[in-house]
């Protein structure tokens, strides 16, 4: 299947099963809105962005991972709001008649117990529920390690480098993605050539360290951070070093999931004793990607 991306003004009316949110990351909250809808109606930019730009939180996931993420949970379509200053100021009783009900023939409508939406965020689940047009799925708030899974809780873990526990929020592991660029070519020197990604700063990335992840579905040892054994003055980088794999992949596309952080980034005496760590950090992710594949 592949999902049909509609942007708002261009869909047209027809029943659907309409689940409502911003759903950066798709994390098992999402996941339980989204559950039965063949619709997701979602909003591009995030909506802090335009309202309140100060609070705009780096994302968790860029627009294409999350139209993917929502593609795999059986989704059909997914519609998108540009969201900018003029439909902000549509109120929520404008939203329900304007957007669900006439552009979208919405029949059902689920949405988190949390939701708001409208001008002022005056609307919540209960003005839905009132309404005859359609039927309310009201999702109750999800807990995992005794605590509310959401979007910046799931930010705070990744920045954090809590890997493990952000995945337990969201269902998945953490990812990025951008194009690979070219390095200092420090890693291939040192017998660990590393296919070499900038992170965009709109989003969020994890805490610096070397984790296990996959890399294109490869296991891979990936370090985030600056390098500090040796003076590059360069910025943030997410370094891949794709186990078992001889190939070129600058200018290609590489999605990096992060499974498991191994350790913190440090600075080395010098290339060797970097390399003698490098090894071990190859033969931790071997490990970590052996244990989730074989869960």
């Amino acid at each position: 299947m592949k999902i049909k991306v509609t942007q708002l003004p261009d869909a047209e009316p027809r029943d659907r099963q309409v689940a409502i949110g911003t759903f950066d990351g798709v994390h098992l909250g999402h996941q339980e809105v989204i559950d039965g809808a063949d619709t997701v109606l979602t909003f591009d930019p995030h909506p802090l962005s335009v309202i309140h730009p100060e609070a705009e939180p780096k994302l968790i996931m860029p627009f294409n991972v999350k139209r993917d993420m929502i593609e795999g949970l059986g989704v059909k379509e997914l519609v998108v709001i540009p969201f900018n200053r003029e439909f902000s100021a549509i109120d929520a009783e404008g939203f329900i008649d304007q957007v669900l009900v006439e552009r979208l023939g919405a029949k059902r409508v689920s949405v988190g117990e949390n939701f708001r939406f409208g001008a002022k965020a005056k609307g919540d689940a209960e003005m839905l529920d009132a309404r005859p047009e359609f039927e309310t799925r009201v999702v109750p708030l999800i807990e995992v390690d005794g605590e509310t899974v959401s979007s910046s809780r799931i930010r705070g873990l990744v920045a954090a480098g809590e890997i493990e526990a952000a995945m337990r929020c969201l269902g998945a592991p953490f990812m990025i993605e951008g194009e690979v660029v070219s390095g200092d070519r420090r890693g291939r020197e040192l017998g660990f050539p590393t296919a070499n990604l900038v992170p965009d700063d709109a989003l969020i990335s994890p805490g610096h360290g070397v984790y296990a992840a996959f890399a294109n579905g490869r296991p891979a040892a990936v370090n985030v951070g600056v390098r500090p054994t040796f003076e590059t003055g360069r910025g943030l980088l997410v370094e891949s070093y794709l186990l078992d794999f001889d190939g070129d992949l600058y200018g290609q596309n590489l999605r990096v999931a992060f499974v498991k952080r191994l350790r913190g980034e440090k600075r080395f005496p010098g290339a060797d004793e970097l390399a003698e760590q490098m090894h071990r950090d190859v033969a931790g992710a071997r490990e970590a990607c052996a244990s989730v594949s074989a869960a």
